[in-house]
């Protein structure tokens, strides 16, 4: 998908990797920019640097998602690529309190089936749409310390699959971006990033472009850090040998963060 001449809507647009990304579409061309954010007063002053709208919202919820899309398309015309991007970070294990699992939830999946659930039937119609989902390395890799955060950035990578698997005939096409260690304030309490930096840190601006490159080639996994694609090819041929591993890097970095 082009970017160029592309209205495009990006979730997590006041900062970090949406910020990023926003950015980044607008230097190639994009024809119409929506940015969402809840944070209203860092996201009006990036939309304003990019002439771009600002969409107060809660990505949680299905009703403001369905909000973001019809006002998008009001404003400036039917969205050709939506870049689901919002996510946060719970440490911890099962032990985690359930509602903490539910948030984490509801932020790092249900944002993503909210959004696909409001797009595809016009993106449809139209025969044509990509969808963007940031998930993580973890949800292909797992993460060490934190078990909501693996377990959600998995099933955001399968239901990125599913829809690149039911909808690809329909003219949709689907990235799942998955960086390591990436810094923005998500990393920013981490000393070079805890266990996702062991192949070092990127920018934001970094990560934008190879975004941006991926969306142009339409391709379905986009890595920032090229070694995760040999670390996942491991992991699909040796499961035990590479549990074994992850158990080595977790005496290195026992709560995630050393």
């Amino acid at each position: 998908m082009k970017i160029a001449g592309s209205v495009i809507v990006v979730t997590g647009a006041a900062g970090g990797i949406g910020e990023a990304m926003a950015r980044r579409f607008a230097a190639d061309g994009a024809a119409a920019l929506a940015l969402v954010d809840f944070d209203r007063p860092r996201l009006e002053t990036v939309a304003a640097s990019l002439g771009a709208l600002a969409i107060v919202a809660d990505l949680a919820d299905q009703a403001e998602v369905e909000r973001v899309v019809a006002e998008t398309e009001a404003a400036v015309g039917p969205i050709d690529i939506f870049c689901s991007n919002a996510g946060i970070l719970v440490l911890g294990g099962a032990e985690v309190p359930t509602d903490e699992w539910q948030r984490i939830w509801d932020i790092n999946l249900m944002a993503h089936v909210h959004a696909a659930r409001a797009l595809l039937p016009g993106m449809i119609d139209r025969g044509r749409g990509h969808l963007v989902n940031t998930a993580s390395a973890a949800g292909l890799l797992s993460q060490i310390g934190s078990a909501p955060y693996a377990v959600t950035k998995a099933a955001a990578v399968s239901f990125a699959e599913w829809v690149a698997i039911t909808h690809g005939e329909q003219g949709i096409s689907v990235s799942v971006v998955c960086p390591q260690a990436v810094a923005t304030p998500m990393t920013a309490g981490f000393d070079g990033g805890g266990v996702a930096g062991v192949d070092g840190m990127l920018s934001a601006e970094e990560v934008a472009d190879v975004v941006a490159a991926g969306i142009e080639a339409d391709e379905f996994l986009i890595l920032p850090h090229p070694e995760v694609a040999e670390y996942v090819a491991r992991k699909g041929t040796d499961r035990e040998r590479w549990i074994a591993g992850m158990q080595r890097l977790q005496r290195r970095f026992p709560g995630g963060d050393a």
